[in-house]
């Protein structure tokens, strides 16, 4: 495992995309480790420590082709109902992930930021979280968001539940909230807009993940399990994305030409 992995890849060359820009935020479901694993007669486990380099090589892909931020769901709240023995190695795991590759995010150039809930998370995956958030915070290249103990719908109750709080000791009117205010109070509202949501390994849900953020972001359901996902399945996505006609809810009127009876 090389520890200072060039960010370009020899012999690879990364496509030429479609007219439209590249997506500033994307977002991924990294799927499909532990059907990868079984299938090759291994556990779930050996699955999870193979996606390790198919991140790596995903973020190395992302700062070729301009992303700004990619986010990614490693652990989420309905996680815990998996077995102890696997959450017990996805929190050292993750603890063991970040130790060894902050240093070599950092020398790209990639600031990591954490989003997802403090209660039950281990303190040990949440003090690797912060001393990389911190040792990278001046990184502008690329944000990496690990999306550690996050849920979507606990995050907009969290958000809720403070705006009612400051509603309470009279720091908000009732009637004023907006949607730009609630953002503010989201545990990742330095977060842009999904731009492009990808989900590996063909399953074709959300999950409960950045709900409110991907309301209007295009959706790939690529086949590819994690750990075989790369830079160029990446660019894949991005290509199809830059040749959507992304709309917003409005519409422009082009009717078919009839052709002519004669």
């Amino acid at each position: 495992m090389n520890d200072l992995k060039p960010v370009a890849k020899p012999g690879v060359a990364m496509p030429k995309f479609g007219t439209g820009p590249v997506p500033a935020h994307v977002a991924i479901v990294m799927d499909g480790n532990g059907r990868w694993a079984n299938a090759r007669g291994l556990t779930r486990i050996e699955g999870h420590k193979a996606g390790e380099l198919a991140l790596l090589d995903v973020v190395a892909g992302a700062i070729q082709a301009g992303v700004k931020n990619l986010t990614v769901f490693a652990f989420s709240t309905e996680n815990w109902k998996r077995s102890p023995e696997e959450v017990r190695f996805l929190m050292g795991y993750n603890v063991d992930v970040l130790r060894r590759r902050r240093d070599q995010l950092n020398a790209w150039g990639v600031r990591i930021r954490w989003a997802g809930r403090r209660p039950r998370l281990w303190g040990s995956v949440i003090r690797e979280l912060e001393a990389a958030a911190q040792l990278t915070a001046a990184n502008k290249t690329l944000t990496l968001t690990m999306c550690v103990n996050y849920g979507s719908r606990i995050e907009l109750v969290d958000a809720v539940n403070e705006i009612v709080a400051k509603a309470a000791r009279g720091e908000l009117k009732p009637g004023s909230i907006t949607e730009k205010n609630l953002t503010k109070h989201l545990n990742s509202s330095y977060l842009p807009d999904v731009d492009l949501f990808i989900r590996s390994s063909g399953e074709q849900r959300i999950s409960n993940f950045l709900l409110w953020q991907s309301a209007y972001a295009e959706l790939v359901f690529d086949q590819t399990p994690w750990p075989d996902f790369s830079r160029e399945t990446l660019w894949k996505a991005i290509s199809d994305f830059t040749n959507r006609d992304r709309r917003f809810g409005a519409a422009v009127d082009k009717p078919a030409k009839r052709s002519r009876g004669k």
